[in-house]
């Protein structure tokens, strides 16, 4: 008889951040700096003794929401075959469809399924992008984290040239503020600083309109960006279409969609050159690696959207080269650190996913229930 879940503890996690955080979501009045990120961690665990972890998470609200959804359902995988991992996203999205298939509801599903594929990995003594199928071992990084609009623009670049030190890539710097002139004087900065030969992007977080994106879009090109990232809303398809056709540098979108059904709008109406998937934001490994298949099959780049922990894996296993994105917010969370070098994010040749959680992690734990038994 093959192997079992025996048992399934979900957690609700609440990492503080050192600092409030502000993009232009928050200088344009339509949120408040971010503090914490709340996150929702599931472990698995078999009757042969074999265990996976995995999370979901959310800024500024919805964490509560993810934790209580995962709950209601939460039961369903006990005594369920745990290589049966499309089976049991089925199995799973059915118990809660009366709330959609996306959003909440898969964000929910998203912290079981990739536990799931951390532990099909550890059960196979591999990593998970070798259990996928690699076609790299490190992967191009770089970093937001420092270039957050609370930043003053010589801290900006101080913390540029560490990550640069550090064995980053690349760096990104956020814009969409309500005069432009600010940005495109912080991008000047920035560019003269790093020299022309390392690699720079932009991220708008969906704060421009229609004729503001192309007005300074048009203006970025002189700093030969590696992308413009959601200059539009992120429900905009037509609009970021008209971009990515007009502008000579190319346009990257995709982070706050919740589904793979979104994203194939985006990726019909050719709205961007490079997709942005986040897999617990669209539900999990299982929905990320369908939405893989077809962007390279329409010549997309791949820039996986935060929780590096996990993309870092499915990018290695991505067609196209890619890039990863590197914060640094999670690491108090494990036990455990991904390492950088020459611009690359190595893939761990740890098992699984590669992680385990801290003690801190746990003293961050505000809830918790279990499933099954021990």
């Amino acid at each position: 008889m093959s192997d079992r879940i025996r048992h399934l503890r979900l957690s609700s996690v609440v990492l503080p951040l050192d600092q409030p955080i502000s993009d232009a979501k928050v200088l344009t009045g339509r949120q408040k700096p971010m503090t914490e990120v709340v996150l929702l961690f599931a472990e698995v665990a078999t009757q042969d003794g074999q265990h996976g972890i995995g999370f979901s998470y959310s800024k500024r609200a919805g964490g509560p929401a993810q934790y209580a959804h995962a709950k209601e359902i939460g039961h369903n995988l006990i005594g369920e075959d745990p290589s049966d991992i499309a089976k049991l996203y089925d199995k799973l999205l059915w118990a809660g469809a009366s709330v959609g298939r996306s959003g909440v509801a898969t964000q929910a599903i998203a912290a079981i399924d990739i536990a799931l594929w951390d532990l099909k990995a550890k059960r196979a003594s591999l990593p998970l992008a070798k259990l996928l199928g690699a076609h790299r071992d490190s992967v191009r990084t770089y970093n937001t984290s420092g270039g957050f609009l609370h930043a003053p623009i010589e801290e900006v670049k101080e913390r540029a040239s560490k990550s640069l030190a550090d064995g980053i890539g690349g760096i990104k710097l956020k814009v969409g503020q309500p005069d432009s002139r600010i940005d495109l004087e912080r991008v000047s900065a920035v560019r003269e600083h790093l020299g022309t030969g390392v690699p720079l992007m932009v991220d708008a977080n969906q704060q421009w309109d229609r004729g503001t994106a192309l007005r300074v879009g048009r203006a970025l090109e002189q700093f030969d960006l590696v992308w413009i990232e959601e200059p539009l809303d992120a429900y905009d398809a037509e609009g970021h279409a008209q971009l990515a056709a007009t502008l000579d540098t190319p346009i990257a979108t995709g982070e706050m969609l919740s589904s793979v059904t979104e994203h194939v709008r985006l990726i019909e109406a050719r709205a961007a050159d490079i997709i942005q998937p986040d897999a617990p934001r669209i539900g999990g490994i299982t929905p990320f690696l369908k939405l893989a298949t077809l962007a390279d099959h329409h010549g997309l780049q791949l820039a996986p959207h935060f929780a590096m922990e996990i993309h870092l894996h499915l990018a290695a296993a991505y067609p196209r080269e890619p890039w990863v994105e590197h914060f640094e917010w999670l690491d108090p969370l494990f036990n455990e650190r991904l390492e950088t070098k020459d611009g690359r994010m190595l893939v761990p040749d740890r098992p699984g996913l590669g992680f385990s959680t801290s003690d801190q992690c746990k003293a961050w734990t505000v809830d918790s229930c279990e499933f099954g038994t021990r």
